[in-house]
């Protein structure tokens, strides 16, 4: 092991001093070390019995070096001046591995240093509610689905995160954030007439997720809406399965945020671009020559990348590479214009900082690209006025599957729940509802989206990257918004 640095520690901080030391002398030409405490509370309620609590609690440090030209890296639970000797060393002897197979050194984008705190800012501490509380009501919004005759099943439930990281690096940033995530939803499950059918609120799979404290479970009506949604889990039991057809599609913002994150999000996302993230998800349609001529949508479609707005899951001050928080354009009047970058990738566009999205999934892990916060910008009609300026179509709403191919391309979504529009007006409820399409045909075909007063910033908390797998958290704004000739119906069940 590498000799020549000081050897007493007293703390974190003097750890993550130490850290860096040893790389130096190792032979590191940059170094960063993130240290990290995560605390989680899950609880889940099922026809009114609790069927899940949990409250876990993790710690560790990664430690990340160039060496040679090349990364390496290392990570340990054990947070003792020993263990982290041990683990810079190797990390510095893997890098120098792997320059033996490099093809170019690994150059990184400037960035300044910096010295900061950020928290997210919260009303209330998740952690601090009493466990009664939290599960009384998730027991009341369970039992008031089961008033409702053919709901077979109701099930509620709340998640909260709180992540405290502190990192630092040989450039000089000292970082300390403290990150809370706060989520709340139920799902009603109908049966009868040989079908089964589900509905969910406010959002499907666990409902909604912000970076809030419990406010958020505070603000989310639950019981106002738990007897609307089961009633429609029922009505969906007789109702026509949606028509295959190729129709003008209305599509509501949370279904619409994971259009974004699908078809725009990962493509944007600089390292499948590249082709070093090719293995797991494959890479992009997006390639660089595209980048400020390619026409991805209609004029109307503004998209933003943001780390900044508040409530967003990837909100934070900085990332994971100690990169200060930022907000650009990826889609502007329909051109596309923007990726999601980091201090390595950067340079190869000869952009001059990175966007600051690289984030890793805990300490053991290598910090990856990831979504930031990205947002389809509001346009002008509310709702009413988007359906009643619709003489033929279908509205659908709440995300039920997804698929898209390996350079995301051709997609197909399906949803909980449509409406036949008619002369204006939704006049039907159709089941098993289904599109597909291709990115920018679909994109191009955006002719109206609804003002802000329906903007909605939702979360998405299950968005796997990397080799091992890494889960990613990040929200997607959007108000519901109209597509011309979409097919729909591709998929419904017989």
């Amino acid at each position: 092991m590498c000799q020549g640095v000081r050897q007493e520690v007293d703390g974190t901080r003097e750890l993550a001093e130490l850290a860096l030391e040893v790389a130096r002398t190792c032979g590191a030409s940059y170094a960063d070390v993130r240290i990290v405490r995560t605390e989680e509370e899950r609880i889940s309620v099922k026809n009114c019995l609790v069927s899940e609590l949990s409250r876990n609690e993790d710690m560790g440090f990664g430690v990340r070096v160039l060496a040679d030209g090349a990364w390496g890296f290392s990570s340990s639970s054990v947070l003792s001046e020993e263990e982290v000797r041990r683990v810079v060393a190797e990390a510095v002897e893997i890098a120098k591995a792997s320059a033996s197979l490099k093809l170019r050194d690994v150059t990184l984008a400037p960035e300044p240093p910096h010295t900061a705190e950020w928290t997210t800012p919260i009303a209330k501490d998740p952690f601090e509610v009493p466990l009664d509380e939290k599960i009384d009501l998730l027991t009341r919004t369970t039992e008031e689905a089961l008033r409702t005759r053919r709901i077979k099943v109701a099930q509620a439930g709340m998640r909260f995160v709180r992540e405290h990281k502190l990192f630092s690096n040989t450039e000089g940033s000292y970082i300390e954030q403290v990150l809370y995530f706060s989520g709340v939803g139920f799902t009603v499950f109908a049966v009868g007439h040989g079908d089964m059918q589900r509905r969910s609120f406010p959002s499907s799979f666990g409902g909604q997720y912000m970076s809030k404290g419990y406010e958020l479970v505070e603000e989310v009506p639950l019981l106002e809406n738990v007897g609307r949604i089961s009633e429609e889990a029922v009505m969906l039991l007789k109702a026509r399965q949606c028509p295959e057809a190729t129709t003008d599609l209305i599509l509501d913002g949370s279904q619409l945020a994971l259009q974004i994150h699908e078809s725009l999000g990962h493509p944007s996302e600089l390292d499948r671009v590249l082709g070093t993230e090719a293995s797991f998800a494959g890479t992009s349609f997006l390639t660089p020559d595209k980048l400020g001529r390619l026409k991805y949508a209609s004029p109307i479609v503004d998209i933003v990348a943001d780390s900044t707005v508040p409530g967003g899951l990837a909100t934070a001050g900085y990332d994971d590479e100690g990169v200060e928080a930022q907000r650009w354009y990826l889609v502007r009047e329909g051109t596309f214009v923007g990726y999601l970058t980091s201090r390595e990738t950067a340079p190869v566009l000869g952009e001059p900082r990175s966007r600051g999205c690289m984030r890793a999934d805990g300490w053991n892990r290598i910090p990856l690209i990831r979504m930031t916060n990205i947002s389809l910008m509001p346009g002008d009609p509310t709702l009413d006025e988007l359906i009643n300026d619709t003489r033929d179509g279908i509205y659908m709403e709440t995300n039920k599957s997804w698929s898209i191919d390996q350079r995301r391309i051709n997609f197909q979504f399906a949803t909980e729940i449509a409406w036949r529009i008619k002369k204006g007006r939704k006049v039907e409820v159709l089941k098993n509802p289904s599109y597909q399409g291709k990115t920018l045909e679909f994109w191009n075909s955006c002719d109206a989206i609804c003002n802000e007063d329906h903007f909605v910033l939702w979360g998405i908390v299950n968005c796997g990257k990397g080799q091992p797998l890494q889960i990613a958290r990040m929200s997607h704004g959007a108000s519901p918004a109209r597509f011309r000739r979409v097919k729909v119906g591709v998929a419904h069940a017989k």
